[in-house]
């Protein structure tokens, strides 16, 4: 690990953050500057569309609701209604087989097909937009994570240390009472005991 982290560090070194692509340039100066990397996606989005594209995804919206296939049913029998039945004395303005209302309906089709695929292709930017927010806050959360690991391996091994060190004094003392008590000289600690101590 410790390997590693010192490649990174020498890497940013030579190459700097600007040599990093864009995403992990952002999340380096988030860690830096310990910031949250998270990030409102529908303002994100909202922030990086036109006037057109806010009106498509309105359009598209409209088109696949029950609001409008309901108003769109009423007018169609409203339509049939009045040239079959009403206007049928005096001729009608398109009598049976409707040729203007088939006309007219595939231009509502030819001008809601586009706007719906471009209303999809807005959402497929979103999905991109919100990957690419998740792919950071991933990337930071597994920097954080390192770090956090590092911490706890520094800390166990000071905890370790100490350990050691108490364990080693413990033994010196009880080597020297047990050796007062026997009424000789007590012993100097070895070598190793002295190094850990």
């Amino acid at each position: 690990m410790d390997d590693a982290v010192s490649k990174l560090a020498r890497q940013l070194l030579e190459t700097g953050v600007d040599g990093l692509p864009e995403r992990e340039r952002r999340v380096v100066l988030h860690i830096a500057k310990q910031t949250h990397i998270s990030r409102d996606l529908n303002r994100t989005f909202e922030e990086r569309q036109t006037y057109g594209e806010r009106l498509a995804d309105q359009v598209a919206r409209f088109g696949g609701s029950w609001t409008f296939i309901i108003l769109f049913v009423l007018l169609l029998i409203a339509w049939v209604i009045l040239n079959t039945v009403v206007l049928m004395r005096i001729g009608g303005f398109d009598p049976y087989p409707y040729i203007f209302l088939n006309l007219i309906l595939s231009m509502i089709a030819a001008i809601q097909a586009p706007v719906i695929l471009m209303s999809q292709n807005r959402q497929a930017m979103r999905d991109r937009i919100a990957a690419s927010l998740d792919y950071e806050i991933n990337l930071k959360a597994e920097v954080e994570i390192m770090a956090l690991h590092d911490k706890l391996d520094h800390i166990r091994v000071e905890h370790l240390e100490g350990s050691l060190h108490d364990q080693a004094k413990k033994i010196e003392d009880l080597s020297q009472f047990v050796y007062a008590k026997l009424g000789g000289e007590p012993i100097a600690p070895s070598r190793s005991e002295a190094k850990t101590s």
